[in-house]
């Protein structure tokens, strides 16, 4: 087996950045969550339009973060990692905490504005 060059990791890290970098796909994998979806389901769910949700679908297809399943005619999505909407879970509380500091500074700024007054 080939070691993986950094470059190459860092690429891939950047592709997965990416997909997860439109709110429309965090909901697909938030929604994908409660369980196996298709289309459809997913974009009455979210009411977006099956080509817009189709379109975030193959993104994410693509970068290995879902995986399809056909009953018949349909195909169903599912996540490949459960791990992923962990991930986005973590990332909500840095930027809870991140809000937080900045609401401090804005409440410091306020009180400097009114003994400055």
């Amino acid at each position: 087996m080939v070691k993986p060059l950094p470059e190459e990791l860092q690429l891939f890290h950047a592709q997965i950045c990416q997909a997860l970098a439109d709110a429309k796909r965090i909901a697909i994998l938030y929604e994908l969550r409660e369980g196996t979806k298709s289309v459809g389901e997913l974009a009455k769910e979210l009411k977006l339009g099956q080509v817009t949700t189709s379109r975030h679908l193959k993104v994410l297809r693509e970068r290995g973060l879902v995986q399809t399943e056909r009953n018949g005619q349909n195909i169903y999505y599912s996540l490949t990692e459960t791990q992923v909407t962990d991930a986005l879970d973590k990332l909500r509380e840095v930027m809870t905490a991140i809000l937080r500091r900045q609401q401090k500074l804005v409440r410091a700024m306020e009180e400097a504005d009114v003994r400055g007054a």
